[in-house]
């Protein structure tokens, strides 16, 4: 029986939004309590733009992550936790990129290139710790090792970024949230 269901945020996503021009996004989370499992599932939303003179790039999409945790603290009363935890990540998305071409012959012209509909899995390998603050809120880390995106083929050109993963160039990837919780007890 779960004792409890934690709800969240990222709060390094939500201070990303009016520090940069580039980034603007948000991801909720939430966990169920069963004694030193939980099980986790996490979704949000990211886009990103970058500009220089001659091209642009943009994507948005939203993504998900599902999977559990195993707390290694048993016997603290507050049931604070340092876990480790194994998550899937899943990604819908799309793309655009735009650039200028110049032509000795035809002069300069404005090319633009899109991935529609775009998906993209990934498997996570998950460290971190919450801790009580006070009453039922809750503050802690997720440190993430995500591994090995599977990008559909088909678009106008290679996947650039991945929303909820980061540079699809990238086999592996690091990533950190800095997370707020409010704890719904179910029993005690």
């Amino acid at each position: 029986m779960p004792t409890g269901i934690r709800i969240g945020t990222d709060l390094i996503a939500l201070a990303k939004i009016p520090l940069s021009d580039q980034f603007d996004g948000w991801e909720v989370s939430a966990d169920v309590d069963l004694y030193k499992y939980y099980l986790t599932f996490e979704y949000g939303n990211w886009q990103k733009t970058k500009s220089s003179v001659d091209q642009s790039y943009s994507n948005s999409g939203n993504y998900f992550r599902v999977g559990g945790d195993v707390n290694l603290l048993l016997k603290d009363p507050d049931r604070n936790m340092f876990f480790v935890g194994l998550r899937y990540g899943r990604s819908s998305f799309d793309e655009l990129l735009t650039y200028n071409l110049s032509d000795a012959v035809f002069g300069n012209t404005a090319e633009v290139k899109s991935n529609k509909g775009m998906v993209s899995g990934w498997g996570e390998v998950t460290v971190g710790l919450r801790v009580k603050l006070w009453r039922e809120l809750w503050m802690g880390y997720t440190a993430r090792l995500k591994m090995s995106p599977s990008i559909d083929e088909g678009g106008e050109f290679i996947v650039y970024d991945i929303p909820g993963y980061g540079l699809a160039s990238k086999r592996t990837y690091w990533g950190f949230n800095y997370q707020l919780y409010w704890r719904f007890p179910v029993r005690n």
